[in-house]
């Protein structure tokens, strides 16, 4: 009987360890299980996007409202354009709304940020958004401090 408790609860423990992994994968992955109330695109142009992914979130205020719906390449302009996904939930989002790529933390995964503006025009589906900040990337930072001081 003794055998019998300490497989049991051996069994028990697995299946804990078991589903508490298959929540984190789903927390990490960004998977929503529930369901959406709906969303609409927007799309902003960057000269840099340095470390953004398909997926990251779109926050405003600290607020998740949306995702990285994808990341592409206009090679006309040299710029990437990258398309918002932002929940109905939210509203709309005024035509001088800003729009940065940011770092959580300090070596965290980057996202975009919203700044709301006042302009009472809104954004349509499908407009974009005019006032962009590109990532920071340290590397470049470096590079240009070497390089001045280098010439000094």
């Amino acid at each position: 009987m003794q055998m019998r408790t300490v497989e049991i609860s051996v069994g028990v423990f697995v299946l804990a360890g078991i589903l508490a992994l298959i929540v984190l994968v789903v927390r990490v992955s960004g998977v929503s299980l529930t369901r959406d109330e709906g969303s609409y695109l927007v799309y902003a142009e960057f000269d840099d996007v340095a470390g953004l992914r398909k997926r990251a979130k779109v926050s405003m205020a600290g607020v998740t409202i949306g995702r990285v719906a994808d990341i592409q390449v206009n090679p006309e302009y040299g710029v990437a354009v990258v398309a918002l996904e932002i929940d109905n939930g939210v509203g709309a989002l005024p035509m001088d709304t800003g729009a940065r790529i940011l770092t959580e933390g300090i070596l965290g995964a980057r996202y975009v940020g919203l700044t709301p503006g006042a302009d009472p025009e809104t954004l349509e589906p499908g407009d974009y958004i005019e006032d962009t900040q590109g990532a920071l990337v340290l590397e470049n930072l470096i590079g240009d401090l070497v390089t001045r001081l280098g010439a000094s």
